[in-house]
């Protein structure tokens, strides 16, 4: 690691680095203002455009994987090595302009309960 004197404060290994907080502008939520599930899926609607002009970097890379397959928030965490909380920021963002749309997993149904499950077998029998 360099000295801190030197004037640099990252490792000469790690190249520039951003700050997450610095990404999302301070902010724990995106601008659809919804908490994003790690398991949806990203699926971009269209192409990041001039009317974006306050997107970033990121926000425009996230439209870039999502337009030819859908992508979980997870997997775009690890693809672009943030932190799903700030992808999650990120894609809340694009979310409000228009430029993707998310695929919510289906949740899994509910086992029925043990007396209903007795009745069936008691049905069953009674065949």
């Amino acid at each position: 690691m360099t000295d801190r004197t030197d004037g640099h404060w990252y490792d000469d290994d790690a190249g520039p680095v951003v700050r997450p907080y610095a990404m999302t502008r301070g902010r724990t939520r995106g601008g659809a203002g919804q908490r994003l599930d790690r398991t949806a899926f990203v699926v971009a609607e269209r192409p990041v455009g001039g009317a974006d002009a306050h997107l970033g970097p990121e926000h425009v890379s996230i439209a870039e994987l999502t337009a030819p397959r859908p992508h979980s928030v997870a997997e775009l965490a690890d693809l672009l090595e943030l932190p799903s909380g700030v992808v999650r920021v990120l894609v809340g963002d694009l979310l409000e302009a228009g430029v993707v749309r998310l695929n919510r997993p289906i949740p899994p149904a509910e086992p029925p309960e043990e007396g209903v499950l007795r009745l069936v077998i008691a049905g069953l029998r009674a065949l």
